[in-house]
Order: structure tokens, then C-alpha cells, then sequence
């Protein structure tokens, strides 16, 4: 099972001074539960190198079984500061493919082009594609082979804007996961504000928020029928 995870490298949120990045949580519970399935994880993000961490996401409430066990693994850590980058990856050498969140992806992930075609390769090759809160920004402008939007007719769901309001960021954000998907017609669901929520659509795994980061790598490993 190799699993290639590509993490955000954008560090600012907006122009309000405040540092953004990968939601801890996001990377952690998904890499230690595909780490645990025996998987072969192959980390990038689209500058290569160390990512950032959003600072938020290393506060005490935000800290999970998962993220103080990252914290305290070195060879952890030394393969997350040297993520390669997106050059010369191929869906060919992987079976899945998995974006954690943070709120960096909607300003790299979102419009990199080398992201989007990968992950339109993965689903030409009908290989898992999974997004959790805001990596599912990712998919905002992949096709699917048809040429249309890959989330149109399509259960999803990503961060939804009540969310987004209740950290303060509806208006500094440049996209609405949630709008987006519906103005591409994907069938976007959600669950309560905060509780883990995933949802599966043929290879196509999408989680809500921080919490369901856990079921959406569970669902991606049982696609690959590990589970």
C-alpha cells in the first residue's frame, strides 16, 4: 500500500499578519493510521521541504493522541520536514492519494496545477482520492474524465461555512469549499458543526473538519481493501 499525502506550503492567512499552514491534527491522525496499516507514505507539498504547521493547531485544546504522538517521533519529523516536491510524481507508483487540511490548501493547493494533475490522474487510473476540511480545496478544479468538475453529481463535503464563521475567516478566505462544491453540482453534505464527518462517493473520500480525520484515512484504507 503507498499512499502519497501532499501537504500545503503556504504560510500566511491573507494579509491579516496571522500564520496558517497544516492543521497538525489533519496530517498526524491520517499518517499514523496509514503508517499503522503498513502503508508506504511518500509526503510532498508543492515548494518541497519543511511545511508549515498553522500555530493554531498546536495550541493544548487542539492536541490529539495522534498529534502528541508526532510530536515525540524524530523519524516522524524528519520525513514531514522533507516533503519532495511535486515534480516528477506519478499516480502510476501509488494506490491512493490524500490531502490534509489546514487553511494553507485554498491559496497553493486550490490552483496548482501539478496537484490538479495529479489528482486527475489518480482518478483516470480509479485510485482513492481523499481530502479532509480544507484540503478538499484541492479538488476545486480537477475534472473528472468526462471533463467536468470531478465533484459534479458527486457526494462531498469539506469545512462548511458555519464553521468557517465560527473561527472568524468567512471574510478573509478566498474561497468557500462548501459554495464551491455546490456551484460545481456536487452533492455537498455535511454533519454537525465540529463532529466527525466523511463521506465516500465511488474513490472519492471528503471529510468535514479536524475530527473526521481518522474516518476519512479509515476510508481510504478500506477502499484499498486493508481494512
Amino acid at each position: 500500500m503507498r499512499i502519497l499525502m501532499i501537504v500545503t506550503s503556504h504560510d500566511q492567512m491573507g494579509d491579516t499578519g496571522h500564520k496558517t499552514g497544516i492543521w497538525l491534527e489533519e496530517f498526524a491522525a491520517p499518517y499514523y493510521r496509514f503508517l499503522d496499516a503498513g502503508a508506504e507514505i511518500t509526503l510532498a507539498s508543492p515548494k518541497g521541504g519543511q511545511p508549515p504547521l498553522d500555530p493554531n493547531s498546536q495550541v493544548p485544546d487542539a492536541l490529539t493522541d495522534a498529534t502528541k504522538r508526532f510530536d515525540n517521533d524524530d523519524a516522524a519529523k524528519t520525513v514531514f520536514a522533507n516533503t519532495v516536491t511535486l515534480d516528477g510524481l506519478k499516480a502510476d507508483d501509488f494506490d491512493a492519494l490524500f490531502y490534509p487540511g489546514g487553511h494553507g490548501p485554498l491559496w497553493d493547493l486550490a490552483t496548482d496545477t501539478k496537484s490538479i494533475a495529479l489528482i486527475e490522474a489518480f482518478i483516470t487510473q480509479n485510485k482513492p482520492v481523499a481530502a479532509v476540511c480544507h484540503g478538499p480545496a484541492a479538488l476545486v478544479r480537477a475534472k473528472g474524465v468526462d471533463g467536468k468538475p470531478l465533484v459534479a453529481g458527486k457526494k462531498v463535503t469539506g469545512f462548511t461555512n458555519d464553521e468557517e464563521k465560527a473561527v472568524g475567516l468567512e471574510k478573509v478566505v478566498p474561497l468557500s469549499i462548501e459554495d464551491e462544491f455546490k456551484k460545481q453540482g456536487g452533492l455537498y453534505e455535511r454533519g454537525d458543526m465540529w463532529a466527525s464527518y466523511a463521506v465516500v462517493d465511488g474513490k472519492l473520500v471528503t471529510g468535514q473538519n479536524p475530527a473526521s480525520s481518522d474516518a476519512t484515512a479509515d476510508a481510504v484504507i478500506k477502499l484499498l481493501g486493508t481494512a
